[in-house]
């Protein structure tokens, strides 16, 4: 799957060992193993697959936005970075033809 940031800082820390290490600290292992899932990814279909990514879509303030768990707490945030966004028949989101996401942040939003 092709990623893109929401900004030049957030990139830089999800991309640079030392500075992800840096801001994530522990959890830096995890984060790194997400990005990795998600770009490895054919489409978003596939993360639904991994069990512990636990691939889910948000509601309420969020909604529109998806998240994959880094820990018991914390979500990688990201959403759909098509133009429009593909979606099935019923409204929901197609799955298996989103290639493209747009990371947003990495949270606690519990």
């Amino acid at each position: 799957m092709e990623l893109t940031f929401k900004s030049r800082k957030l990139q830089k820390q999800l991309t640079n060992p030392k500075e992800l290490v840096k801001v994530y600290g522990q959890l830096a292992r995890k984060v790194n193993q997400r990005i990795k899932d998600l770009t490895d990814a054919d489409h978003l279909g596939v993360m639904r697959t991994i069990p512990a990514a636990r691939c889910h879509e948000l509601t309420g303030d969020k909604k529109g936005a998806l998240a994959v768990d880094i820990s018991g707490n914390y979500r990688l945030l990201f959403q759909p970075d098509h133009s429009p966004v593909p979606i099935k028949s019923d409204g929901g989101l197609n799955w298996d033809n989103i290639t493209k996401i747009q990371i947003i942040a990495i949270e606690d939003y519990h």
